[in-house]
């Protein structure tokens, strides 16, 4: 949570900053426990951070994408002003819109051939409730170009574009004094996590539906601009201290009953107080217990990684593991966007050979392998291997007096 100024910041404008080694880790553990999550008939699900927690892998990645989006258009406000610093933010929302559009296609087409090949007995495209886009593909293609048809499944990406479109806003009101800032997104949480607002997830259903989007994009703000705030330095990092590091494992640990499924399958207790306190609970809606959760668990993690994550550092085999994490949190859109597309097909897998034990090592052991290479071809292409490669070649010697005669000759 640490950040790097310049005397010429102001309060509201973050100048850019190096990256931090603990935003690329935390966002690439994100990455793979993402991935684990959406591969159907994973039993290694059973495993993940949201089996024994409220908060889950989401909340880091939209933390993260907070602080990462200081770092990279903060300092685009303070140096280029308001004007360009919302430019560069329409550009970003234009790369997710169509990284959203791209992957609901391919994930769609993958559905249909695998149905067409007539070898599975699973339905696919109803796997992912896909049919009333193929059965009223006029009406439910209008609402796709225009998010107001959102599967579940393909609502994460929608969520972080309507959070970027609020950075603009919270630039201008950071200009007037931080406070506004954190004021408005606690208000505007406060409104939406009431029910207050949210966005049609199945307008053009002739069933009338009223689905409203899974992730409620102005409740999940909230936990967005915390991990901005603390990278624009609009509040301080907390203090480590023994009794907070004791008050966050007390929350962590005494959350575990209450969200562990065995334990929730065995309690009567426990299944009560989770139906009574579901609204502070709610992932649509971002409750207030995943905050508080998702806070104590980060405020853990930070402390452990230690000032600008000393801690990631050590032997060499130790930087290598961490290095090809940090690669992976670095290339979060590429290989979120693979990882969707790849854990269909990884659970096709599974239909076919099972899924038990030993099959499960393997498929998520090569769904780790295949986002990791992504990331790092996709860090390669970004060097412009190309220009090195001209670079790198000598200059050819022209004879002046060459094409003369090959003129004459002619």
């Amino acid at each position: 949570m640490n950040r790097v100024t310049t005397p010429t910041q102001s309060a509201g404008a973050p100048a850019k900053a190096p990256r931090d080694p603990r935003l690329d880790f935390f966002r690439g553990i994100a990455m793979y426990i993402i991935l684990i999550a959406h591969i159907p008939g994973n039993k290694w699900t059973l495993w993940i951070p949201a089996r024994f927690g409220f908060s889950d892998a989401t909340e880091i990645f939209v933390f993260c994408s907070g602080m990462a989006s200081a770092i990279a258009f903060g300092g685009v406000f303070a140096r280029a002003g308001w004007a360009m610093g919302a430019l560069r933010i329409l550009h970003r929302m234009w790369q997710v819109y169509w990284a959203h559009i791209g992957v609901f296609f391919t994930i769609l087409l993958s559905m249909v051939l695998l149905n067409a090949t007539g070898l599975f007995e699973k339905d696919y495209i109803g796997s992912l409730n896909l049919y009333p886009f193929v059965n009223q593909t006029a009406e439910n293609l209008l609402g796709l170009m225009t998010l107001t048809y959102v599967p579940n499944y393909f609502d994460i990406l929608p969520m972080y574009l309507v959070i970027l479109g609020m950075i603009p806003f919270a630039m201008a009101l950071a200009r007037i004094h931080p406070a506004l800032v954190i004021a408005s997104s606690i208000t505007l949480w406060l409104y939406a996590n009431q029910g207050g607002t949210n966005l049609p997830a199945e307008l053009w259903f002739e069933n009338g539906s009223t689905r409203q989007w899974f992730f409620n994009p102005f409740a999940w703000q909230l936990v967005f601009f915390t991990g901005f705030g603390f990278m624009a330095g609009w509040f301080p990092a907390p203090p480590k201290r023994r009794d907070l590091i004791a008050l966050a494992a007390v929350v962590v640990i005494v959350t575990v009953p209450f969200a562990w499924y065995k334990i929730i399958g065995a309690s009567p207790f426990v299944r009560e107080w989770r139906s009574d306190w579901a609204i502070h609970i709610n992932k649509t809606q971002f409750g207030v217990l995943r905050y508080v959760h998702f806070l104590s668990v980060a405020y853990l993690a930070w402390v452990w990684a230690g000032p600008m994550g000393a801690r990631l550092n050590g032997s060499a085999t130790k930087e290598r593991i961490i290095g090809v994490i940090r690669k992976v949190g670095q290339q979060s859109l590429a290989v979120f966007m693979t990882s969707m597309v790849l854990a269909r097909w990884l659970g096709v897998l599974f239909d076919v050979y099972g899924n038990g034990p030993v099959q499960a090592t393997l498929v998520n052991l090569f769904g780790a392998a295949i986002i990791t290479g992504t990331a790092y071809f996709v860090a390669y292409l970004k060097s412009q291997p190309w220009r090195k490669s001209v670079e790198r070649k000598p200059a050819p010697t022209v004879d002046h007096a060459q094409p003369i005669v090959q003129v004459q000759q002619r």
